[in-house]
């Protein structure tokens, strides 16, 4: 091959070429996502950043001008006082009851309806599915009122049973998800477990849920993070303080010393450390679920 300029190149040398501006295009292209995912981290990191940092400020370090990151002193015994004005042990105690309930709920019910929509033959199936996903696009407002009378009539008003009888019941968007998942899963492994004589519920237990763990690994994170943060419904149906989750604790101690940020920040911290401890910690089985069952942001 000879070029523009009368110099001879070899075919090999015009492939290394083309190889290295390739190679080149590729590290620009890795090192601008990387750029960007950093730059959208520290986006979204700088709130828990900002709010570790103020709950250990003294107080005449909160409204600084420019603002300091870095406490000095750093105040520790924040996190002390604030137990001293708030029974942070007992909301907590009830906000891991109602989300441990609301995850084994939503786990059980999910996948055996999930199970019938995606591995059972029967008239009228894929109707009752679209019925099923049409509930998903109704406001919660909208049933509100109609589900509060139902509990008040059942003398269930000031109790936790309100907080997580939903979830033994059934969840579109969480059946919707399982099912995707499910509907992966050969039909032969299916068809040679009934030949050996294993019957619906059976096959189940023993072969479906093994095969959607990821699936129910992610179900069990959505359901834990919607259910640790739940605001509205402990709000609606809770009176007690005692029986007060996080959420709603937050707001009381809001207003009683709304003037204490520092005290405010501290238990806001500690109440988002377990959710993020337990994302960092699953965040493999969570990605896995996503993928696998189709799910996209």
């Amino acid at each position: 091959m000879i070029s523009t300029e009368g110099v001879l190149i070899m075919p090999s040398q015009v492939t290394v070429d083309w190889k290295i501006r390739k190679r080149r295009r590729e590290m620009l292209a890795q090192l601008f996502a990387h750029l960007v995912l950093i730059a959208g981290a520290v986006i979204f990191a700088f709130p828990f950043v900002w709010l570790v940092s103020t709950s250990l400020k003294p107080d005449d370090q909160l409204f600084l001008f420019p603002p300091t990151f870095i406490p000095r002193p750093v105040r520790w015994d924040n996190y002390t006082r604030m137990l001293q004005y708030l029974p942070f042990f007992q909301f907590l105690k009830n906000t891991l009851y109602v989300t441990v309930l609301n995850v084994i709920g939503t786990l059980l019910s999910c996948s055996l309806v999930a199970y019938g929509f995606a591995r059972l033959r029967f008239p009228g199936r894929d109707i009752l599915f679209l019925v099923l996903l049409s509930t998903m696009m109704l406001p919660p407002q909208v049933t509100m009122v109609p589900v509060y009378l139902i509990f008040k009539r059942l003398g269930w008003v000031d109790t936790f049973k309100p907080l997580y009888i939903n979830s033994f019941f059934g969840i579109p968007f969480f059946i919707f998800l399982l099912r995707q998942f499910m509907t992966t899963i050969p039909y032969e492994i299916e068809d040679s477990a009934k030949i050996d004589g294993c019957g619906y519920l059976r096959l189940y237990g023993t072969i479906i849920l093994p095969l959607i763990k990821p699936a129910l690994a992610t179900v069990a994170i959505f359901r834990a993070m919607n259910s640790w943060n739940d605001f509205l419904t402990p709000l609606i149906y809770l009176n007690s303080v005692n029986k007060m989750t996080l959420a709603l604790g937050l707001r009381l101690f809001q207003n009683m010393y709304g003037g204490e940020w520092s005290l405010m920040m501290a238990a806001s911290t500690l109440m988002t450390l377990p959710i993020i401890v337990l994302f960092f910690f699953s965040q493999r089985q969570f990605i896995q679920g996503i993928t696998l069952t189709g799910l996209k942001g």
